[in-house]
């Protein structure tokens, strides 16, 4: 596996990276879900934790902790992926502008490195290894276990949608939202680009605040944006939420006969997505080709971007959500290898598209990929400021743009931990047996 040797290795998760980054052409690529090792392991003290493997599923995390009334902190939309997967990245959902990313809160990591060394690291020992894979994409070693932190438990879920007409206005709400000292849990949000007038299935499963104003609501084929927050709580606190939820609601300037309500349990509020995949997968569309695009936007921009994108590029109806809401970088921890836009607040805009394999109309892979190729050409021609997540890049000029000022600590630790640039192959970083510089 040295200088010598041609072989590289890549770890894959739960197979949902993007441009087959987890595969390594005449290489090894290690199914991190087979990995044996000691079995969960939940620790109920004061200091709440977890220790579990690299290749664990969060849904199982979520199952196994929840035995003791507990649960990590942060998620991600999606929970049917690995602990090594989402660490490697950072993490991020609707919970992030009050908990940061999910690699906000781990305690400690066991990594096998490039050179081969079983490393434990964490804040205070091997700090540098620990920040560095912490959002370092593989590049610096394999996540083979990890401590999670772990809080209590709610038990229930008010879960909220409502529209909006004017992006200015929705924008401006779920800023003063994420901002807020006692605001939801939970705060998210979607595009709805629809020009026909028939809105989808956003509220399905809901039930609408005023049904009879709701019945008489018309979208009129525009672009709408929905709203979407949480509250978690226990059944004995109900009362008291409802209240809370009352006066934060009464401070939004929301479409008002679109205000839809649903009340569930906690797994299945985090387990929502998983829902999706079932019915998909029954009708054949889940295994198709997910061309998807993350960004983070600089808040000073984001009404740029909806502007030229919502507005000009996407002109018929999207292939999938877009989701679109705000965090705040004072969560974060920027010691990390993760790299965010030079703002202290963002938005995270999802372009989650499904293209059938067989078309060569506007939900075929070809079309997709080139709008999304419109999407970051006008991104970078507009000068937003714009950082991929989950990013993609084919030469390492572009890495070295994605990163900034923190390229040169980024190849330092590369050389340190992965000096024959064996890792993670796929993202086309660093070739193996060329030199970094």
């Amino acid at each position: 596996m040295g200088s010598a040797s041609g072989i590289t290795v890549a770890a894959r998760g739960h197979g949902h990276s993007l441009e087959g980054q987890s595969q390594a052409h005449e290489g090894v690529v290690i199914n991190m879900e087979s990995l044996e090792g000691p079995q969960m392991q939940v620790y109920a003290g004061k200091l709440a934790y977890v220790d579990v493997s690299g290749g664990e599923l969060w849904i199982n995390i979520l199952h196994e902790t929840l035995k003791y009334g507990l649960a990590p902190k942060s998620w991600t939309d999606y929970l049917h992926l690995t602990v090594g997967g989402t660490l490697s990245n950072a993490g991020i959902s609707g919970q992030a502008f009050r908990r940061g990313p999910q690699i906000n809160n781990v305690n400690q990591l066991e990594v096998v490195t490039g050179k081969g060394e079983v490393v434990t690291c964490s804040e205070e020992h091997n700090s540098d290894l620990f920040y560095g894979v912490l959002g370092g994409l593989g590049q610096f070693g394999i996540i083979t276990r990890a401590r999670i932190s772990l809080e209590q438990a709610p038990k229930m879920v008010k879960w909220i949608r409502m529209l909006y007409s004017e992006f200015s206005v929705f924008s401006k709400d779920q800023e003063s939202l994420i901002l807020s000292e006692n605001s939801f849990d939970y705060i998210e949000g979607f595009v709805i680009i629809n020009r026909t007038g028939l809105l989808n299935n956003w509220r399905s499963s809901f039930n609408p605040k005023d049904p009879l104003q709701a019945s008489q609501f018309n979208s009129y084929g525009k672009t709408l944006y929905c709203l979407e927050v949480a509250k978690y709580f226990n059944p004995d606190e109900a009362n008291i939420v409802n209240q809370k939820i009352e006066r934060l609601l009464s401070k939004l300037s929301y479409i008002p006969p679109t205000l839809f309500l649903s009340e569930v349990s906690y797994v299945h509020f985090l387990d929502r997505v998983h829902m999706s995949e079932v019915i998909l997968r029954e009708k054949g569309l889940w295994e198709i080709p997910h061309p998807w695009l993350n960004l983070l936007i600089p808040k000073s921009k984001i009404h740029n971007f909806a502007e030229g994108v919502f507005g000009k590029i996407i002109t018929n109806t999207s292939n999938g959500p877009i989701l679109i809401y705000p965090v705040n970088k004072s969560k974060w921890n920027n010691r990390t290898s993760f790299v965010t836009p030079d703002e202290d607040n963002f938005y995270l805009v999802a372009f989650l598209s499904s293209a059938v394999p067989s078309s060569t109309g506007t939900d075929g892979l070809e079309y997709i990929l080139a709008q999304n190729e419109r999407i970051l050409n006008f991104c970078s021609m507009a000068d937003l400021g714009v950082k991929q997540y989950l990013p993609h890049y084919n030469t390492q000029e572009e890495w070295q743009a994605h990163f900034g000022f923190r390229w040169e600590v980024f190849v330092k630790r590369k050389s340190a931990y992965d000096p024959f640039a064996i890792l993670a192959p796929g993202q086309r970083m660093f070739t193996k047996a060329k030199p970094f510089v």
